[in-house]
């Protein structure tokens, strides 16, 4: 019988069977992988998320040292399967394992570096593994990072917060990145904004009625989706009264 290796190698292996050059192409032009874009220097093998996922399953019991090992893969798909295995890793660990699965998260933060990545595992590890008793200001310390993508986990980790019905840390970070300059920390933050506001609109209210005036368009316009029109003319020309 021929031996199978169940390893980071193995992952990559049938990553790269999976592999579209098509896919790859579209990719690099979605993923914004262009000269000075936010994605440069990253690659892909075009590899669906579908497929990816699929394997992920497959792969449930990879020893960390092999995650560890795909997330410093140079392809994209080796790094987002990685946050997929360590994901269903976490959510099925005892608390012993969960805190090794949170280190390895937090010592390879700038690994994970696009807003797919971060999207997929901030709030499911991060922000789960420090809510409700461990001490947030690693939140703080991410948030106020130079790093684009620290940034944004920082906002989206705090998802785990929201849907406990804990505002308080996604309202601190939101008011910092009232004048982050990226985009995509806009609309990551306008994102979580509305998620507050699914739960409790006047909590989103009343924060609205503060900051509103000093939020990037983006995202007060993310934040604002889901308020009746009149609404939301309002606070945009609270915005733009101050222009």
């Amino acid at each position: 019988m021929r031996f199978v290796e169940k390893g980071a190698r193995d992952v990559e292996r049938k990553l790269r069977r999976l592999a579209s050059h098509g896919r790859a192409k579209a990719y690099a032009r979605f993923f914004k992988l262009g000269p000075g874009e936010y994605g440069e220097g990253d690659k892909f093998l075009g590899v669906s998320v579908p497929e990816q996922r699929r394997l992920a399953r497959q792969f449930g019991d990879l020893p960390l040292s092999d995650i560890q090992r795909l997330l410093r893969n140079p392809y994209h798909e080796c790094r987002l399967t990685a946050l997929f295995i360590l994901v269903q890793k976490y959510e099925n660990a005892d608390e012993k394992e969960q805190e090794r699965i949170a280190a390895l998260y937090l010592k390879n933060t700038k690994r994970v570096n696009n807003w797919d990545l971060v999207d997929a595992s901030a709030s499911r590890i991060l922000g789960a593994h420090l809510f409700p008793k461990r001490d947030r200001r690693v939140l703080d310390r991410l948030s106020r990072s130079t790093n684009l993508w620290e940034r944004r986990i920082a906002i989206v980790a705090t998802h785990a917060y929201i849907s406990r019905g804990d505002f308080s840390h996604t309202f601190s970070i939101a008011r910092r990145y009232c004048v982050d300059r990226h985009d995509l920390i806009h609309k990551a933050t306008g994102w979580m904004l509305r998620e507050v506001g699914k739960r409790s609109r006047s909590s989103l209210s009343a924060f609205l009625d503060h900051e509103a005036p000093r939020m990037p368009r983006i995202m007060l316009r993310y934040a604002i989706e889901q308020y009746p029109k009149t609404k939301r003319v309002i606070y945009l020309r609270a915005k733009s009264r101050i222009r």
